[in-house]
């Protein structure tokens, strides 16, 4: 999903800001008039604890994922794509980036968050219904009141709902958000679970009202919906939200009604989170209404909502809650590795949104943890904020004291002596992904998904990465493909790790050290394959015999009928070599002949 106007790439963990934007909002105050240069920002993401993943552009970013067709028209805006810690929810968007980038900057106090509770007339309510525990049985809500949204807002708003959903809310499994025109609906609201043919409305972006059987079928071919629909599509009832009136405000974690959607002209949104994780739940609702409250008419207010149970007890929601915790400072020197004084200890963590001042002893600091912080669960992370605006460049290295000896890994040894012979024998040294397509090491190489014992990813993002690699040789052939206007001929080699499928391993998989390389030219040449079979075997102490290793004839779909050998130490089978077959060269998109050779160097050990 892009949004043109931010340009925000919705990932877990990455964040593409608009470059004018973002260089406009944190460095409004600065002296002069263009902000930051590029260098500047890359150093302070990094003061920050942030890394500027790349400088780039929306037509790159559709380029390098979907080809040069489909970024036709898109955008050529610079854009910074930042990687953010998976458990800042509070910097997954622009508004909480910037506020933090502001107060690091001490250009700006963090703002304090407040909960209004309006009268028992105006306070909206939300009844839970005992027919949600089987499928969903929390929520919560809240009301951002008196709201003004234009389009970048607006975008930034529904681009967060993604990114956490994708996030903390893992795939809507956990939590999933719901947004309401208030003004369009009439509260008290129910939460509460149907029998799918019962349930009928006009979803988003429809164009006539379907039961829910209906649209589950008509999302089944959905890309973006699709992977939601498992979460409830067996169970015996769906959970739904009415108003007072009737109305469907949403099924989730689904879609949301038609009736009720934000526009730009939004003024008041009802907030709902139906969750399966409570705590989940209110950490998402937090994170959603600290980010966008400065918006409101009353900057930083949110207008509380009360969520009663099916027992009677009753909750209000949005919690803020801010909680105090004490840490000493000298604990804090000692394990970041510095001396500062309390006062300072106590300034660098107010410059990372954590209020702090030193206690009447003088040697203890008592900090404020702000609800947008959830990742703040104890002292270390504390510490740890403290470093950040330190500076992890400006802590002095000393000796530890206590001395150890190390020693290489002896398989990484190993690997690092072949690498250099390798290269000396004329092979280049590639580093491919240790993820593929499931036809890259199946169909392409004419085996059967069955026999290749490969790890598959549970949610794969692209179908470039469903498995982990079983074999080498797929990543060397694309490699080449992507290299076929070099000089020939192309000669590559790696050494690294594959994965397979063992039912006696704790994770149920292993991994498996490989040497692999692949000769590429006019003619198959083979014998130069052979001759770096020998060369590796003499740099391994073995002679060609019983007592050394061995050749022998094999059939591999992915060879040459009569051009594949096994090749076998100490009568043991450790990899195969020859002459690939036309039709694996031709379903990687290669036209010439090519030989590989493939082992296993773990044996050599």
């Amino acid at each position: 999903m892009y949004s043109r106007k931010r340009g925000i790439h919705t990932t877990q963990k990455c964040l593409a800001l608009e470059k004018a934007t973002i260089s406009s909002e944190v460095g409004e105050q600065e002296p002069r008039d263009q902000g930051f240069t590029d260098e500047e920002f890359d150093e302070l993401c990094f003061e920050f604890g942030l890394e500027l993943d790349e400088i780039t552009s929306e037509r790159e970013i559709i380029s390098k994922e979907k080809g040069d067709v489909k970024a036709e028209g898109a955008s050529d805006v610079i854009l910074f794509k930042i990687d953010v810690p998976a458990n800042r929810y509070d910097l997954l968007c622009i508004e909480g980036l910037v506020r933090g980038l502001q107060v690091f900057k001490e250009r700006l106090e963090a703002p304090r968050y407040k909960r209004i509770t309006p009268s028992d007339q105006g306070l909206q309510r939300l009844f839970i219904t005992e027919e949600t525990a089987v499928v969903r049985p929390h929520a919560v809500a809240a009301v951002l009141r008196n709201i003004t949204f234009t389009q970048e807002r607006y975008d930034s708003f529904i681009d967060l709902q993604e990114k956490l959903h994708q996030n903390i809310c893992r795939r809507r499994t956990l939590v999933a958000i719901g947004t309401h025109d208030l003004d369009t609906i009439s509260g008290p609201f129910v939460y509460t679970a149907k029998p799918p043919a019962s349930i009928k409305f006009k979803a988003l972006n429809q164009s006539k009202e379907l039961t829910a059987p209906e649209l589950m079928d008509l999302y089944r071919t959905d890309s973006h919906m699709k992977h939601y629909l498992h979460i409830v599509e067996d169970k015996p009832v769906y959970p739904v939200i009415y108003d007072r009136n009737g109305v469907l405000l949403s099924m989730p974690p689904i879609i949301n009604g038609d009736h009720s959607r934000i526009t730009l002209n939004t003024r008041n949104v009802f907030i709902e989170c139906t969750a399966t994780d409570l705590t989940k739940a209110k950490i998402v609702l937090d994170i959603m209404v600290t980010m966008f409250s400065e918006y409101c008419a009353e900057p930083f207010t949110v207008e509380a909502a009360e969520v009663i149970q099916p027992d009677g007890s009753t909750s209000i929601y949005p919690e803020l809650a801010y909680r105090k915790e004490v840490v000493p400072a000298e604990k804090m020197n000692s394990k970041i590795g510095i001396s500062e004084t309390p006062s300072n200890l106590a300034k660098l963590l107010t410059r990372m949104c954590l209020k702090s001042h030193v206690l009447e002893d003088g040697e203890q600091i008592e900090i404020e943890v702000p609800p947008t912080r959830a990742d703040i669960i104890q002292a270390c992370d504390i510490v740890e904020d403290a470093a950040v605006a330190y500076g992890f460049n400006n802590i002095k290295m000393v000796i530890p004291k206590t001395y150890t000896i190390a020693n290489q890994f002896p398989l990484n040894k190993l690997t690092e002596l072949l690498r250099q012979d390798l290269a000396a024998a004329g092979f280049t040294e590639a580093l491919t992904f240790a993820l593929c397509s499931v036809d890259d090491i199946s169909d392409k190489l004419g085996i059967p998904v069955s026999a290749t014992k490969a790890a598959h990813i549970s949610n794969p993002k692209t179908a470039e990465f469903q498995v982990a690699r079983t074999t080498l040789l797929p990543g060397l052939l694309k490699t080449i493909a992507a290299n076929r206007k070099m000089p020939l001929p192309l000669k590559l080699f790696e050494i690294s790790d594959v994965v397979v499928k063992d039912p006696t391993k704790d994770v149920g998989a292993r991994n498996y050290r490989h040497l692999c390389a692949v000769y590429y030219n006019k003619y198959p040449g083979f014998e130069v394959i052979h001759g770096l079979l020998d060369r590796t075997m003499q740099l391994l102490a073995l002679c060609p015999g019983e007592t050394g290793y061995q050749i022998k004839a094999a059939q591999d779909p992915a060879f040459f009928p009569g051009r594949c050998a096994e090749i076998l130490v100490n009568e043991q089978i450790i990899g195969k070599l020859g002459v690939l077959h036309p039709d694996v060269v031709t379903k990687f998109d290669l036209t010439l002949p090519c030989s590989a050779l493939e082992i296993n160097v773990e044996p050599f050990l």
